[in-house]
């Protein structure tokens, strides 16, 4: 069992109140990612979960029990963190069992928790090599492992891979998502990558300035989000928005609103499309090329729209063509796509 449930949680540092009263239940097994901006409160609230920090207000509870005055060896919690903090002097083998022997553990025992360890992560090889002998993506592994031979309830992750080149990334996203589904563990998951966020998590969490703005599964916050802090926080290229035009609105201006659906939601002082959810098309409100990514699947065209203050996104097949710096174009907008906010920035439905 490893549920964790958030009842009020609160933390200050003297008067400064960095996390505001959060209420969150983990399911037992689920793989709970928090996202959102730097500053946030996400690592805050992992690490208070840990026991690293001091819960200054709120529950705590892990499978139920109380745990705001447990010491974090007694949490049955296990922390991977963003730095490996591997002994230099220690192989493999012997960092990953180095918690199991200050607990007393038998030495038969911890040669066998740590050989299935390796085995799941598949390091078995490397069980007698030292950190210095190892790449950025082995230790990370070993970093996991020494996490696994513990049999924790909870597994908590801040930022694991974000010492990592791009490519390793991937490849630790896929390591970390296979290694949930057998291990059955609940995973708690820090990062500010929100495709990290959309690919791994079976829920996550928004966060910003010490709340939760939205929590729901990642196609529900990226199809339906409560306000237009999470539609912009979440989604690459990032949503387009447009407001309602005013007096003195520009013709394209009026001509986009009226284009994005506007009619359909009346109360709506903002429209957000995604860049999937904008073409090109002859006739259309009339645009002008700013840039034009094409990154060989498909191309982000940056477009300017005349009285419109942001620039509008685009992710087009590749090889659309005329996508050039200056270029003049028309811009159409999938039916029923857009996103309706009100003055206050929530969602309309």
């Amino acid at each position: 069992m490893g549920q964790v449930t958030l009842r009020g949680l609160r933390k200050r540092y003297e008067q400064n109140e960095v996390i505001q009263g959060l209420d969150l239940e983990v399911r037992d097994g689920e793989f709970m990612v928090f996202v959102g901006p730097s500053g946030c409160g996400k690592s805050t609230t992992l690490r208070m979960i840990a026991g690293l920090e001091e819960i200054s207000g709120g529950e705590l509870l892990i499978d139920g029990q109380r745990a705001n005055e447990l010491r974090p060896a007694d949490r049955g919690a296990a922390m991977v963190f963003q730095s490996y903090a591997l002994y230099p002097h220690m192989t493999v083998a012997e960092n990953m069992g180095f918690a199991l022997k200050m607990a007393g553990v038998s030495k038969s025992e911890r040669q066998q928790q740590v050989g299935r360890s390796a085995e799941i992560l598949r390091i078995t090889e490397l069980l007698g090599r030292y950190p210095k002998e190892l790449s950025g993506g082995q230790r990370q592994r070993v970093a996991i492992g020494r996490a696994i031979v513990r049999k924790p309830k909870v597994f908590l992750f801040d930022e694991p891979l974000s010492n990592l080149d791009a490519a390793l990334r991937v490849d630790m996203r896929i390591e970390l998502t296979r290694l949930h589904r057998e291990l059955g563990t609940t995973m708690i998951y820090v990062t500010h990558d929100q495709v990290e966020a959309m690919t791994m998590g079976d829920r996550i969490a928004v966060f910003r300035q010490g709340r939760i703005e939205q929590l729901g599964a990642p196609l529900t916050l990226y199809q339906r989000p409560a306000n237009e802090f999470v539609a912009g926080f979440i989604g690459a290229p990032r949503i387009n928005f447009v407001d309602r035009p005013g007096a003195g609105a520009s013709a394209a201006h009026r001509q986009l609103w009226a284009l994005l659906g506007a009619a359909a939601q009346p109360d709506a002082q903002r429209l957000g499309l995604r860049p999937e959810h904008l073409r090109l098309a002859e006739g259309g409100v009339p645009a002008s090329v700013v840039l034009a990514e094409h990154l060989g699947d498909v191309s982000i065209v940056h477009l300017r729209v005349d009285g419109i203050a942001e620039l509008l996104t685009a992710k087009l097949a590749a090889g659309a063509p005329g996508l050039h710096s200056g270029a003049a174009v028309g811009l159409a907008a999938a039916a029923g796509q857009a996103l309706g906010f009100d003055a206050q920035g929530r969602g309309l439905d």
